[in-house]
């Protein structure tokens, strides 16, 4: 059984179960992966309470042991920011958390030479916390966008799709990509679970699965969890 600690937001959780589905799609009924969406929307805003950390630790918590009484065998958190957390959680249960900002790394190391131009679209938090920079800054040029545009493009896209408005996530998106495209980033991670949503939500799947520019963490931890699902 697969854990998966939502709610950060909801949107996001939806979205990881859609591409596990999606992964199976065609199967029976019967060969789809069993999991548990905990959809913990109560859990304290990542990005305000950075200095109030155990207000969030303490409740990621209670939710990874409630996935884990109910028999789950490992457990991801559809949030990149909440991986800030990690390490301090896994001290605290028995059973795995996978860390989404590790699962890139691994991929990006299969296919990217070392020192290649990464790009990095997400919250000012998680830039902030070095989510994705503790793995990559030392082995990548790792670069974001610039202040102006991080505002003006990526945080204005990110609040369009929590608001619903999908189109205009997609255009206000748009800046901040041309500019790393530009800086000729080999890769760009979609380090924001919203952010997907803005640029794939009227693609095809197998667009979107394809793709060889994006990096889309919440796709890349479905099929991790996929081969960890198999072989337990």
């Amino acid at each position: 059984m697969i854990g998966i600690l939502g709610g950060m937001g909801t949107q996001a959780g939806l979205d990881f179960c859609s591409k596990l589905a999606k992964l199976y799609r065609g199967k029976l009924d019967q060969q789809y992966p069993m999991f548990i969406l905990y959809n913990k929307s109560n859990t304290p805003k990542r990005p305000e309470n950075l200095k109030k950390y155990y207000n969030v630790l303490n409740e990621l918590i209670k939710g990874c042991k409630l996935l884990s009484k109910n028999k789950c065998k490992f457990i991801v958190m559809p949030c990149n920011t909440a991986h800030y957390w990690h390490q301090d959680i896994q001290k605290k249960i028995k059973i795995p958390l996978l860390s989404m900002p590790k699962e890139v790394f691994n991929y990006t190391k299969k296919t990217c030479k070392k020192n290649t131009k990464i790009g990095i679209l997400c919250t000012e938090a998680t830039l902030k916390t070095k989510v994705y920079h503790q793995y990559f800054d030392k082995k990548y040029d790792f670069i974001s966008p610039t202040k102006n545009l991080q505002t003006s493009s990526v945080n204005k896209s990110i609040k369009y799709v929590k608001m619903g408005k999908v189109k205009e996530a997609e255009k206000a998106l748009r800046p901040a990509v041309n500019q790393l495209i530009k800086k000729k980033c080999k890769k760009i991670i979609l380090g924001c679970t919203e952010l997907p949503i803005a640029l794939f939500a009227y693609k095809s799947f197998k667009k979107a699965k394809d793709s060889k520019l994006f990096i889309d963490p919440n796709l890349l931890l479905a099929q991790v969890c996929m081969r960890k699902y198999k072989n337990n």
